[in-house]
């Protein structure tokens, strides 16, 4: 066995990742402590040595998977990822770059690229972008016509929500949410009594209708990756199999021909 396949083989042990998970853990721990005046004037050097030690593990991290992998590291996204955010931390943050110390929190992202579970999730959301572009474009002309609607119907009666078509679309975005609805309904309804009727139809077909779309369609998406994942579970185990029986038919004819052999020489 060649020294990068020995890497490659402790870089993917489940062991090597579950030290790199509770090192993102850990760190994480220390970044939430350093929000912390008290914290960080009684231990700041001791949080800033723990991050450095966090850091300098993930670069050797990634260093060793290059290693192992040569060229084949850029073609996993995931690895691509962990690049970009440990060299954010790399990055000096002094002078113009001061503003960069902030990003180091983005380490902790790492956690999605490490745990499959998480990663299983981000990339059924991925998958989804499509369908929730044409979802999102669906409600954006609902919410246009909407506002153009209340803008013509409402602008007189309740000119801060309504009194043209930026505020409009503002306060159609807040009562899609939930947000205080009742008061803006309440308030258009005492010269208008049946604006009620507007305001039902609309959050039925923008939140219930429109925002429930969105979660079929992920929940679409994460079917996909994990019917994807059993796919390729499947073709590994069948691989697999057909190794075994080549084996075994190896093993057979092997056994033949001695037994043919013994034939003869008896």
């Amino acid at each position: 066995m060649s020294g990068r396949e020995r890497v490659a083989r402790i870089v993917e042990a489940r062991a090597f990742q579950n030290f790199i998970i509770a090192v993102i853990v850990f760190n994480a721990v220390t970044l939430g402590l350093e929000t912390s005046t008290r914290m960080l004037a009684e231990y700041g050097r001791l949080l800033h040595t723990v991050d450095y030690i966090a850091l300098t593990i993930f670069v050797l991290e990634l260093a060793a998977k290059f290693y192992a992998y040569r060229g084949k590291f850029f073609r996993d996204p995931w690895n691509i990822f962990d690049l970009l955010v440990v060299g954010i931390a790399v990055i000096p943050t002094t002078g113009p770059f001061a503003v960069l110390r902030a990003l180091r929190v983005l380490r902790v992202l790492r956690l999605i690229s490490v745990v499959p579970s998480m990663r299983k999730v981000v990339t059924g959301l991925l998958a989804s972008i499509p369908g929730m572009a044409s979802i999102a474009a669906l409600l954006a002309l609902i919410i246009f016509v909407a506002g153009v609607m209340s803008t013509k119907l409402f602008g007189a009666i309740s000119p801060d929500n309504f009194g043209d078509l930026g505020t409009s679309l503002f306060t159609l975005f807040q009562v899609m949410t939930g947000e205080a609805w009742p008061d803006i309904a309440k308030e258009i309804m005492k010269e208008a009594p049946m604006a009620w009727v507007f305001f039902v139809v609309y959050i039925l077909v923008s939140s219930f209708a429109v925002l429930n779309l969105f979660i079929a369609v992920v929940v679409s998406g994460m079917e996909d990756e994990l019917r994807q994942d059993i796919r390729e579970e499947e073709a590994k185990q069948a691989e697999t199999q057909a190794q075994a029986n080549k084996e075994i038919l190896d093993e057979l004819r092997a056994l033949r021909a001695e037994v043919a052999e013994l034939r003869q020489n008896v």
